[in-house]
């Protein structure tokens, strides 16, 4: 990897010296005030990379069949971790909807809570007005 880098970055330089020669000779433009040097690197860069892509092929392919197994014992390693936490969800999501055994006791759900204000406003409907003077059902003052 690290030679088709090196060869990657020779062949931009070269294209670079071209490029400087060509701009300073006047054959190719100047770029306008300080983007000289700017113009000057993207110009070597559109004509650094075509070149590259074809004359490097051999030496990219080399580097990839050296790249390719450690990536791919990434990307299982990255799966069975996806799949590990996939099935701890699964598991805590399956004992939390399971009910609870006989004789165990029962958790307290949303229903119940409102099954038990419901009582509790029932008696006090039928115990009559509170001694403030509150309706049960309001819950406002009586003037």
């Amino acid at each position: 990897m690290l030679r088709y880098t090196l060869m990657r970055l020779g062949i931009f330089v070269g294209c670079f010296v071209v490029v400087w020669a060509l701009v300073y000779s006047g054959v190719a433009p100047r770029g306008l005030g300080a983007s000289n040097g700017m113009w000057m690197i993207m110009l070597a860069l559109v004509v650094s990379a075509p070149i590259s892509f074809v004359a490097l092929r051999k030496e990219r392919d080399r580097a990839s069949e050296r790249i390719a197994p450690r990536l791919d014992r990434s990307i299982d390693r990255v799966k069975s971790n996806l799949a590990a936490n996939r099935s701890q969800e699964d598991e805590a999501d399956d004992a939390a909807r399971t009910p609870a055994p006989a004789g165990a006791p029962a958790k307290d759900t949303a229903a119940d809570a409102v099954a038990d204000t419901d009582a509790g406003n029932a008696k006090a409907a039928e115990s009559g007005p509170d001694p403030e003077g509150v309706k049960a059902s309001e819950g406002v003052k009586a003037s």
